[in-house]
């Protein structure tokens, strides 16, 4: 069936006396959504309202549960294939060629053509969102050829302008490479090169940032600004960081429990919040700088019941005066073969980590940052030998431990232990947290049974859980209470060391604070050392003692907290120093300095061995390495 004007002329002139503004490209009145589960009705979005005009960008801003995403999924008519049901209500659209359609009376042949074509999305997970099955190049021409009626040379043709248009290198090789080829920020970029294809009225970034680095990050954000003004195009911005909003958005509309409970213009919502949920969230807020003059960790202020901030952050120096390091890493090398060709050789390698050392003090928190593929990860791995290392030392409490093997091992792992990014894929869904937590104990013959389940208990209790939570599932936990049990089951053996590996990187921003505080709580109750793996930059200048920011496998500066934020020698430092997005919209316009292209491969063919630039102190426990970075040092 053909979608003819007539046809979209008709299911306007079926609403009656609706007029829009000019302008107007989505109009919200009063939207309801509820979601009916066992006989449970869950009101997820109550009596929205809103309205977004051509050119414009609107950032729908709250935490987890809010109701963002589920208000994104009933304008693409999405919500009731996850079980939702818009009960109240209108969503009017205006289409780029000017016919305006009622949303929710809309059918769904009639929301297939327009998805995609006037009414995009741009996802959280890139991964999720292409199919692994079939190169990029021919998802997006896909969509051209559905949607624009091109034959199949013409829509690659279009395929490759567009893939060039969001400013991916060498856009011609990428066409015909399948997504898990590409970085997390070249699939984010298809994705980008995919909702634009039709070059629709409105499209909807649902939290596309999320997990990206910071670099990789203020490049998307930077991209569908431009493409926006070249397209005079409305957008939806979906996020929980204020820092995104103050960088994108001309008007903010803040949710709360699925109400709105303040909309604005972003200067007023940054300058002028009235409302204290809103309030909160700009308190909550992570800023860079924030530490200046403060040598030592310190707390994030949290909020009470009325959202008004309680100041606990007075810094701690846990790390003792006459204390040797507890773990030493020198010279620490892990590459991973690839194979190819008809015998299966090893023909190239990815050299993850190349001579990488450094130490960690008991009480200590040191931060390995970089972007995704530098290698910190892989660090933090090689150390509990979870990935195997080619050349190097680690030296724990004075003991070798690089070549330990079963028992010995084990024994380490009781004082070295690990909390994962993901939460809910750390934990086992057919174990309740209870026995997770317990597991360890019984596992190293810590203790009987009846006391592992009083240490349960007690480990609840201190990451602020309850003792009967000991009982439930981790799919009946938010994410910020899953993170919270992965680090009591970090804590059941009383370890000396924990890698955090990105612990934080996907929560709130206020579920974020609460993490890191219980972290530098329980150091100081504890001693415990942290190796803290992130590349969020803000949070790094909250709770490390120290830092080394990674690149390539290498590392390229470490020392002090203060000195390499405040003082940073190298300029790859500085680069993701600029790339931080701050929550100040006066100061969007900014000079920036970007990576504008991809972080070379780190594959090598075999015998091609790369060069390890030397570390130069250049102040007290302050080494930078001596080479150039993007033909400046």
């Amino acid at each position: 069936m053909s979608f003819t004007q007539d046809h979209y002329a008709s299911l306007s002139s079926s609403v009656p006396g609706l007029v829009l503004p000019e302008k107007r490209v989505v109009e919200v009145r009063n939207l309801s959504v509820y979601f009916e589960q066992q006989g449970l009705r869950v009101d997820a979005v109550r009596n929205l309202t809103f309205s977004v005009d051509r050119g414009e960008t609107l950032a729908i801003v709250g935490e987890s549960g809010s109701g963002k995403s589920v208000t994104s999924l009933a304008l693409m008519r999405l919500v009731e294939h996850a079980g939702g049901v818009i009960h109240q209500g209108d969503m009017f659209f205006r289409r780029r060629d000017g016919h305006v359609l009622d949303l929710r009376g809309a059918r769904q042949r009639v929301m297939r053509r327009l998805r995609g074509a006037d009414l995009a999305m741009i996802f959280q997970e890139p991964m999720t969102s292409l199919n692994p099955v079939f190169p990029v190049g021919e998802q997006i021409a896909e969509s051209i050829r559905l949607h624009q009626g091109m034959n199949r040379q013409a829509a690659r043709a279009e395929t490759l302008r567009m893939l060039d248009l969001v400013r991916i290198p060498e856009a011609r090789n990428v066409l015909d490479r399948y997504p898990h080829q590409l970085s997390g920020g070249m699939r984010q970029r298809v994705m980008i090169a995919m909702a634009l294809s039709c070059k629709p009225s409105l499209l909807i970034a649902d939290e596309p940032t999320t997990a990206l680095d910071v670099t990789i990050q203020a490049q998307i954000l930077q991209l569908i600004r431009v493409l926006q003004r070249e397209m005079d195009m409305a957008v939806i911005f979906i996020t929980h960081d204020m820092g995104v909003v103050a960088e994108v958005a001309e008007r903010v509309l803040v949710m709360h429990r699925g109400e709105s409970v303040e909309a604005g213009s972003v200067g007023q919502i940054f300058t002028a919040s009235q409302h204290r949920y809103t309030q909160g969230l700009l308190a909550a807020v992570p800023a860079l700088g924030s530490m200046r003059g403060q040598p030592f960790p310190a707390k994030f202020p949290l909020l009470n019941q009325d959202m008004l901030p309680i100041v606990d952050s007075a810094p701690q120096d846990t790390v003792p005066a006459q204390a040797g390091p507890i773990l030493q890493v020198s010279n620490l090398v892990t590459r991973f073969p690839i194979r190819s060709g008809l015998l299966n050789r090893v023909t190239r390698q990815v050299h993850a980590v190349e001579n990488v050392s450094f130490d960690l003090w008991p009480g200590e928190t040191l931060s390995l940052v970089g972007e995704s593929g530098c290698g910190k990860s892989t660090t933090g791995r090689a150390l509990l030998q979870l990935v195997e290392s080619q050349k190097g030392n680690i030296i724990f409490n004075g003991q070798r431990i690089h070549q330990l093997k079963g028992s010995a091992l084990q024994r380490l792992r009781r004082d070295i232990q690990l909390i994962f990014q993901d939460p809910y894929a750390s934990l086992d869904p057919r174990l309740t947290v209870g026995f997770s937590i317990m597991e360890p104990l019984l596992v190293h013959n810590i203790c009987r049974r009846q006391e592992a389940e009083k240490r349960v208990e007690w480990l609840l209790s201190r990451v602020g859980l309850e003792p009967e939570h000991a009982r439930r599932y981790p799919h009946e936990f938010s994410g910020g209470q899953r993170q919270r049990v992965c680090i009591a089951r970090a804590l059941a053996l009383n370890p000396k060391v924990v890698i955090a590996d990105e612990a934080v990187s996907a929560l709130d921003v206020s579920i974020q604070a609460q993490i890191i505080n219980l972290m530098l709580e329980l150091q100081r109750e504890f001693g415990i050392a942290f190796l803290f793996i992130s590349h969020d930059m803000a949070v790094v200048e909250r709770i490390s003692h120290r830092v080394a920011v990674m690149y390539m496998g290498q590392i390229v500066e470490i020392g002090p907290r203060q000195d390499v934020f405040e003082r940073p020698r190298h300029p790859y430092t500085r680069k993701l120093m600029s790339a931080v997005p701050i929550a100040d919209p006066s100061r969007r316009q900014r000079e920036q300095v970007l990576l504008v292209d991809e972080i070379p491969s780190p594959i090598r063919v075999i015998g091609d061995e790369p060069t390890t630039a030397p570390l130069v102190q250049v102040g007290e426990r302050h080494f930078v390495a001596h080479h150039p970075i993007a033909g400046a040092y």
